[in-house]
Formats: structure tokens, sequence, C-alpha cells
């Protein structure tokens, strides 16, 4: 037996398996290391042992078929960890590795951490997009479905079911039917209702699935179902209102429902008014009659001549652009018949405001009245461009609106507030017909600037609005018009000229410390919701960028010792963006997402290799490709680039030029005197 100065405690790491302390002697170490490299295992080193994938792949697909039930959990957990890398998941699929797992869960012979890593490894497989969704039997779907529906289930075996559920309804649409049959919002609801927001996240994100996949005549009658189960309110109850603090992805996923649920409005919006439909023309009636306090008159009642002159009027008065035929305003779309619906719902639900509104403005003169009509049908228009109303949601936006999920009808209300918001301005700005496009602005910028506050209800929202008056935002307006205001004369340009150079220098210099730093990406399959990591950032010396795989979100920086990857810059060929990267086009999920192709960047090196990028926003997208630019020696042109110079242009040339505020610059340099008639004379300097 070796002496105990010979024997060191390492931990032997086995591709695919968790690392295992052991006791080894240097005889033993003699066996797998060189001399030089033996010298550096001190006690506690991590020894990696390598083994092919289609080697790994072979073993774990006939250990996990073990009939001990702790070999074939340690199976199980090393598959899993194995899944992520694609190069082995090809492998255990070629092994016919999916149709083994899902005969496994469709056996119900397993159950808790067997169940858990046996549904953990079939998620990491098929992430990977090698295997349609479409192959699954109903079994299979039905066994997914059933630990979903169970009132008491293991929550790791929950959180994956709810995740194959998600991926099962985006990626098929026969899936998606299927799906429907099996699970209700009822049975999702109480997931919910629970503490851990993971299981919250994955059960929202069900529910946007399902709600995003349904055709266009099922979605308001789910949306009917959410409202009669209390989603709005159980959501702000047990997520938005938590303790917890919402993480980016609940954010996505609430900003998703979000969209989902406006969009719903979309069908009114891009519905024309039938001037000739009598049910439409009773709405118009109606609003003249909670206006106006009148009634329908019988038909005798005076002649027709008087009752057009009558209607005619009144409908002026209502602020309507065609005072003859208001149902023709009605026509336009964008907004369409949700201009008017809104108007009924302010009539009906504030009616004291509404009839103030109309009455304030019909006894003022004609060129001072706000029109209630035509501010309603151009604010309702302006909401659906601010709220994105149609649009698919963004692949990456955490944007979403606690005061949204406060009220049943949220955009109704949000409507009320803002035609308010308007009669107010108006009358701040002590507008006329010909300054309607004006306060229409100035009102878009009010609620653009209360919206970024993130007010937690709408009556914060109106607490916001009525703190931004029109005063105050031409205060606003002219502290940031100082903040940007621009010398335009020919010295003040050319001294610009002239330090612009310095500037760019100063701006390569920070995208390449931040290249430095580093960036964690995310790696982004057909299923939205994972939590694959990987980072990538450049050596102090600007020539090599290393880059590997991480098991979660880091805190902080990560140490170029546990990047295992290098890209040398030197064998940087090229550097593109958006469609023309190769991630973009194998993907025809993603590549029919704007946001992404906005945020997609790739690295060409040797002849058709490449690195490819998402980055996590747009601020880490700009500094990447400009670092990688400037690297290459070319132009950095992004957007942000040409703000950083904006900024630090304009306070450099303030800061220069403050010893001359208040004086005069000439737009030509003074004239040179003429020469002397002689040059005999000199200069005593004593």
């Amino acid at each position: 037996m070796p002496p105990p100065s010979d024997i060191v405690k390492v931990a032997i790491e086995w591709p695919g398996a968790f690392p295992k302390l052991m006791e080894i002697d240097q005889v033993s170490l003699s066996l797998f290391l060189s001399p030089q490299n033996r010298n550096d295992i001190k006690n506690g080193s991590i020894l990696r042992l390598t083994t092919s994938p289609v080697s790994l792949a072979a073993q774990l697909h006939e250990r996990i078929q073990s009939s001990s039930m702790d070999a074939k959990l340690e199976a199980l957990k090393d598959l899993a960890n194995s899944s992520r890398d694609v190069t082995f998941a090809q492998e255990f699929i070629n092994l016919d590795g999916i149709s083994l797992l899902t005969q496994m869960v469709e056996s119900g012979t397993d159950f808790g951490d067997l169940l858990s890593f046996t549904l953990t490894a079939f998620v990491e497989l098929m992430d990977h997009g090698i295997v349609s969704w479409d192959t699954f039997s109903v079994a299979f779907i039905k066994k997914i479905a059933g630990y979903v529906n169970k009132s008491a289930m293991d929550t790791a075996v929950l959180q994956r079911s709810l995740a194959i559920l998600e991926s099962m309804v985006l990626n098929s649409q026969d899936l998606y039917q299927k799906v429907a049959q099996e699970i209700t919002i009822g049975q999702l609801i109480p997931h919910l209702q629970g503490t851990d927001q993971d299981i919250q996240t994955y059960t929202i994100a069900v529910i946007n699935a399902l709600f995003l996949k349904a055709p266009e005549d099922k979605r308001q009658e789910m949306a009917h179902i959410l409202a009669q189960k209390q989603l709005r309110s159980i959501i702000l109850s047990n997520v938005i209102r938590s303790p917890k603090p919402i993480n980016d992805e609940m954010a996505h996923q609430l900003y998703v429902l979000q969209v989902l649920t406006f969009n719903l409005l979309e069908d009114r919006m891009m519905t024309k008014m039938d001037p000739q439909d009598q049910a439409q023309r009773d709405i118009i009636f109606e609003l003249r009659r909670i206006a106006f306090d009148v009634e329908c008159e019988p038909n005798n009642s005076g002649s027709i001549e008087k009752r057009k002159s009558m209607y005619t009027r009144d409908y002026k008065k209502l602020g309507f652009i065609n005072h003859v035929n208001p149902a023709m305003d009605f026509t336009q779309i964008p907004p369409g018949m949700l201009a008017l619906d809104n108007m009924l719902y302010f009539a009906r639900h504030h009616q004291d405001a509404y009839i103030r509104i109309v009455l304030e403005n019909s006894s003022r003169e004609d060129k001072h009245e706000c029109p209630f009509g035509r501010s309603s049908i151009e604010l309702t228009k302006m909401l659906c461009e601010t709220l994105k109303v149609g649009e698919l949601p963004s692949e990456n936006c955490h944007d979403f609106h606690p005061m949204f999920f406060t009220h049943d009808r949220s955009f109704e209300e949000f409507f009320c507030i803002c035609i308010q918001l308007l009669n107010k301005t108006w009358k701040e700005m002590r507008a006329t017909s010909e300054d309607f496009n004006k306060v229409m602005q100035v009102v878009r910028d009010q609620i653009m600037r209360a919206l970024t506050q993130k007010p937690n209800s709408l009556d914060q929202l109106k607490s916001r609005l009525q703190n931004l008056s029109y005063t105050e935002i031409l205060k606003i307006r002219q502290s940031e018009r100082m903040n940007q205001e621009d010398f335009q004369s020919r010295p003040i340009l050319e001294l610009r000229e002239k330090i612009q150079p310095e500037i760019m220098e100063l701006i390569k210099q920070q995208r390449l410390n931040r290249l430095c730093d580093g960036t964690c990406f995310r790696k982004i399959s057909s299923r939205r919701r994972q939590d694959k990591f990987w980072y990538c950032r450049l050596s102090p010396n600007h020539k090599v960028l290393h880059y590997g795989d991480l098991e979660e979100s880091p805190l902080g920086e990560v140490s170029h010792d546990l990047l295992q990857e290098k890209l040398p810059v030197a064998d940087i060929k090229a550097v593109v963006t958006g469609k023309d990267c190769p991630h973009m086009k194998e993907k025809g999920a993603l590549k029919q997402n704007k946001e992404v192709l906005e945020l997609a960047f790739s690295v060409l090196y040797e002849s058709d290799e490449y690195l490819n990028f998402i980055a996590p926003d747009k601020h880490e997208y700009c500094v990447w490709t400009d670092g990688l630019n400037a690297l290459l020696g070319k132009e950095m042109t992004s957007d942000f680039t040409k703000s950083d110079m904006d900024t630090l242009l304009s306070m450099e040339m303030k800061l220069r030029l403050l010893d001359l505020e208040n004086i005069q610059i000439p737009e030509a340099p003074p004239p040179i005197p003429k020469e002397p008639s002689n040059y005999d004379f000199v200069y005593d300097c004593n």
C-alpha cells in the first residue's frame, strides 16, 4: 500500500455524471496522467475523464433499463445531465432513446425522482429540435396531462409536465387539439394559488400557449371561461401582489397574457360600422339620449326636417365630424367599432363625467370646443397603437403593466381615464380646432410618460396623469431640449469634427472593455421556457474569445478558466446579423419573430463555422456587434453608438464652450490684417 502522502482526494467526473469523491494513489494517477500534469493534482482537484458520445449514449441506454432501482436512478440522473449536449442527444435518439423514455412514462411504474429525471431527460432531448412533436401517442399525452391534473404531485414532475404540455401545444396544431381535450382551465387554476413561482410561471405559460393556438372563433369563448374562473383576480392576488419579487420569466408570461387579452379587441378594431345596421345606429342614439336626457321622439312629433335638424345639432355637440350621419365616422379602421364601444362604455359607466364633458364643450365657442366624438376615435386609435393591439407577443419582452390586471374591463377603463385627460389638456392649452393634432401629441406624451412609471392600479395612473399637466410637459420638453441643444455655426461644426475621432476611440474602448467583462446569453429553442445559458467574454489582450455552457445564470463575471472553448480573434472572418445568421435560417418559428431577428448575430470563422448569439436585449446586441466590428477594424454603426456619440459629443462641446457663455461666436473668422509696409521694427522683450 502506498504511503499516505502519496494518496490524494480528488473528484472523478465522467461525462454525463456528477463528480464522485475518491481517494487515489500516485500509481493509479500515472495510468492516465502525464508526469507534468500529475504534479498539478492536489486534494480537492476535479479529474475529468472523456468518453465518446457514441459510447456514453450506448452505456446510458443500457443502464436506464437496469432492474436495480438505485442503478436506474443514477443512470437517469446522468442521462438528464448529458442530454443538454446536442452531440450526445443525437446519438441517444439514434438508439431510439426517446421511444424508450416515453414507454417508461406510459408504463406508470416510476414515481418520485425516477419519474422526475425521466421527464427532465425527455425535455432536454426534445429541446434540440431533432425529433418532431407529432410522433407522440395519445396515451403519452394522457399520462402527462394526468400528472398536471392531480391535486398533489411532486413539484419537479409537475414542472416538467407543464413544460412538455406547453411545447406540445406550441409546436403542433394536432397536439393542441389533444391537449385541449385533456386539460381544462379549471384544472390549471389551483397551480396558480400555490406559492411556488416556477409552477405559477409554467402554468401561465400553458394557458398562454392554449390561448395563442386556439382558433379565432374559440378565443372569445376561452376568454369568457378565464373570466368566469376569475383568472385575473387569482393572478393579481397570488402572483403580482405576492411578497416574492417577479422574475424575468414570470414577467414575460404576464406580458404575453396581457398582449393576448388585448388582441381580443382586434376584431372590433378592424370592423367598420355599417350605416344601415339599425342595432349599431341605436348605439349612437343612446349616446345622444344619455348626453341630452332626451327620449326618441315618436314619428308624429313635428316634421321630418325639424327632427333631422335637431339630430344634426345634437351630433355636432357630441363632436362627430359627420353631423348628418355620424355612423360614417366609424368606417375608418383602425379603430372601427372599438371607438364606439369605448364611447358607450364611458357614457354608461362614467355617466356624470360623460355628460359634463359633452355639455361643457357644447357651451363653448365652436372653435374652442373639444370634439368628444372625434377625440374618442383618435384616442382609441392611439391607445391601440400604444398597447400594440393585434400584434403577436415579442419573444424577449417583459413589459407587463400591473394595472391592467386590476379590472375586468381594463382597456375601457384606460380609455375613460385618458378621454378625461384629453379634455383637461385641451382646456389647459386653450386649444382651438386647428390645434387638434398638437393636443393629441401632448396627450400621447402624457400617457407614455405615465406608463413608463408602471403604476400598480388605475387610480395610481390617474394620479400620475394629474401631475403631468400641460405646463409640466412643457417644462420637461424644455429641459430635454436644453440638454440636446446643438450649435450650428461653422466654428462649432469644425470643433465637433475635430473632437469626433477622440469620442469614437473612447466608445471603442468602452465596447471592448464590456466584451472583456463578458455576457451571459440564453439558449433559445422551440420551447420558450427553459434555463440554458452560455457565457462569452474577450480576453484582456483582445486576442481570444472564451466561451462555454453554464448550469445557471451567473450572478457576476465568469472566470476565463471556467470557459472551455476558445476562438482566436485572428480567425474571425466576418460578423453577420439578423436574417443572415444561420441559426435564424434554421429555425422557422424564430425566423417569423421580428424581435428575435433584431437580437441575433453570428461570428463566421474558418471556412463555414459559426458562433451564434441571441442577445438578451437591444443594449447588449449593440455592445457586442460594435465590439466585434471594432476588433475587425470595421466601423461601429449601431444605434447605441450614435446615441453615445451624440451624448458624449454634446457634453464635451458644452464643457469646452463653457467660458464662451453669452458670447456671440461669429460665423466666419476675423479677417487677417494687411501686411505692414516694411518689417523694420523690433520688439524689446525687456
